[in-house]
């Protein structure tokens, strides 16, 4: 970055650029970018546009240069905000540089798998999450391997619980799906009542998604492994939360 420290700021910015002008310089590089994202980067203070006087923000060229900075430290390195923050803060009281970001995208250490932390126990670990082999069930296969029937596949179906893939077939994970769900009937639980599971799963779905799709669109093959690799430990994560969190829940059920 060439101009984290930002003389001349106010000047500049007589003539700044318009967020939506910012946006559209930003999402040749940074597809996913928003325009809500550069006002959380605003408020998290890492970009400091000036404003007109009717109150429309006016960004400079060194603060498109600043978010950029910010967005490639991200998507590349995976730095938290506040690290980058910090290392901006040192470069605008002339301090330190801020450290390149590399064209190769990187990502973060390999964190610690779940097995290895202080109280782990039987956790959920990483390896849990690899695919493996493309297993495809028909219709038929899961049923019989589930113990179900059509009335209650239909049912899985309609709230979401189960979804086929384009030529129809189903997941190897249906199985089990099918079978927890059927054990959870036996409490009077019925699948429109687990709506909200699924709902939670494609939201840590989706937070997952935002985090790696960027790496993922680089051809390094070395990057994409990377990737895969944290998916398997974000998600492991994911889930270890929503078990604690579950356990931490239920001490309050009757009165415990």
């Amino acid at each position: 970055m060439t101009a984290a420290g930002q003389p001349g700021r106010q000047e500049a910015r007589r003539d700044g650029l318009s967020i939506g002008a910012v946006l559209a310089q930003l999402r040749a590089d940074f597809p996913d970018v928003t325009i809500s994202k550069i006002r959380f980067l605003e408020a998290e203070g890492l970009v400091r546009p000036g404003r007109t006087p009717s109150g429309y923000r006016q960004f400079a060229p060194a603060d498109v240069e600043r978010l950029r900075y910010v967005l490639s430290a991200q998507r590349d390195h995976y730095l938290p905000l506040k690290v980058i923050k910090e290392q901006l803060d040192a470069a605008d009281a002339g301090t330190t540089a801020p450290a390149p970001v590399p064209d190769n995208p990187r990502l973060p250490r390999r964190l610690v798998p779940l097995g290895e932390r202080d109280g782990g126990g039987d956790l959920p670990a990483p390896a849990d999450f690899e695919t493996g082999p493309d297993l495809r069930l028909t219709q038929e296969d899961l049923l019989a391997q589930a113990g179900i029937d059509e009335t209650a596949l239909a049912e899985l179906r309609q709230y979401g619980l189960l979804r086929p893939g384009a030529a129809g077939f189903f997941g190897p994970e249906a199985v089990l799906i099918a079978r927890t769900v059927k054990a959870m009937t036996e409490f009077g639980i019925e699948p429109r009542h687990l709506r909200a599971f699924r709902a939670a799963a494609d939201r840590e779905v989706g937070l997952l998604e935002q985090i790696v799709t960027p790496v993922y669109r680089h051809r390094d093959a070395e990057a994409k492994g990377r990737a895969d690799e944290v998916v398997r430990e974000l998600a492991a994560l994911s889930v270890t939360l929503h078990t604690l969190l579950v356990k931490a829940g239920i001490r309050g059920v009757g009165g415990g």
